[in-house]
């Protein structure tokens, strides 16, 4: 939140349930600490952890604020939670990125700021503003500062549905790209990777907006690897690391597996040497204060604040 006010969360377990028998989880309550009455307010809570739990605490939290009334209150959601269901790909598959936007409209958004969204058309889902931040220019940042061949490197999508993400950063860095077709031959058969250009004697870097169990970039990592590349790297915007993804990027040939902070990312740092962060809260706070004052925000779509 912007300036002083404080927010205040409980969790309300309820009574004991009797032997055998469920209680329902009556959900988290949320107490505002301060008047709010004219002011812009800012709640940030990102899609990560108990997903859920913190989206209605999200919601609960716009609605406190709305009927304190606050004169505008804007949701900063680095990770926007189910932004992968945006489209029916299969019968009877929900489309619940909608759902979530028609809920945070309905609980009384008056404007959101997000990065990266994983399909930028979520923007449409909204009748309200949307401010989409790219972590590109964090990214470009990052390779500058740490990787000393970078003039000589490839930068490499894993799937065909990020090829302009990529070729946007290979054309600011005036470098190659290549990227990585999945082909499937029969229905029954595993996919084989195709690999679109030339890696040979270069430092591989892998981009993607996220990593989830990281099956598609460990497999892109060794294919990369055969190919004659002389390191990998992976750059993500969102690490949500679910399952087995901690032990197989242990197990792959990665120099660095580099995220940003939208998801907090202490614990598996813990257990995983290779993981580094890039700090995108300068990115969150500029466009915070940007907003509040009413300047453009499109600057943060190609430069780091400093």
């Amino acid at each position: 939140m912007l300036g002083n006010q404080k927010a205040s969360t409980c969790h309300r377990a309820g009574p004991q349930a009797p032997q055998g028998q469920k209680l329902l989880y009556s959900g988290p309550c949320v107490e505002i600490g301060e008047s709010v009455r004219g002011e812009d307010v800012y709640i940030i809570q990102s899609g990560c952890g108990e997903i859920n739990d913190n989206l209605m605490e999200l919601l609960i939290m716009i609605n406190a604020c709305k009927i304190a009334s606050s004169s505008r209150v804007t949701a900063v959601i680095p990770c926007f939670p189910y932004a992968r269901q945006d489209k029916k790909d299969k019968s009877r598959a929900p489309i619940s990125a909608k759902l979530v936007a028609n809920m945070l409209s309905v609980a009384g958004a008056d404007h959101i700021i997000t990065m990266d969204l994983h399909a930028s058309q979520i923007q449409g889902f909204f009748d309200i503003p949307v401010d989409n931040l790219y972590a590109e220019p964090a990214v470009l940042q990052w390779i500058r500062e740490n990787i000393a061949q970078w003039k000589n490197c490839i930068i490499v999508s894993p799937d065909a549905g990020g090829a302009k993400r990529v070729t946007s950063i290979a054309d600011r860095l005036n470098v190659d790209f290549a990227l990585i077709h999945k082909e499937r031959k029969k229905a029954n058969e595993v996919d084989r990777m195709v690999l679109v250009g030339d890696v040979k004697d270069r430092v591989a870097i892998l981009v993607d907006d996220m990593a989830d169990t990281c099956g598609t970039i460990c497999h892109a990592a060794d294919k990369l690897l055969s190919a004659g590349a002389t390191k990998v790297y992976a750059i993500l915007t969102h690490g949500i690391f679910s399952g087995p993804a901690i032990s197989r990027i242990n197990n792959a040939a990665f120099e660095a597996v580099v995220v940003t902070n939208t998801i907090p990312q202490e614990d598996k740092m813990r257990h995983c040497s290779k993981i580094q962060v890039i700090d995108i809260s300068m990115i969150l706070a500029e466009a915070i204060r940007r907003t509040h004052n009413g300047e453009s925000v499109s600057y943060l779509f190609s430069h780091v604040p400093l």
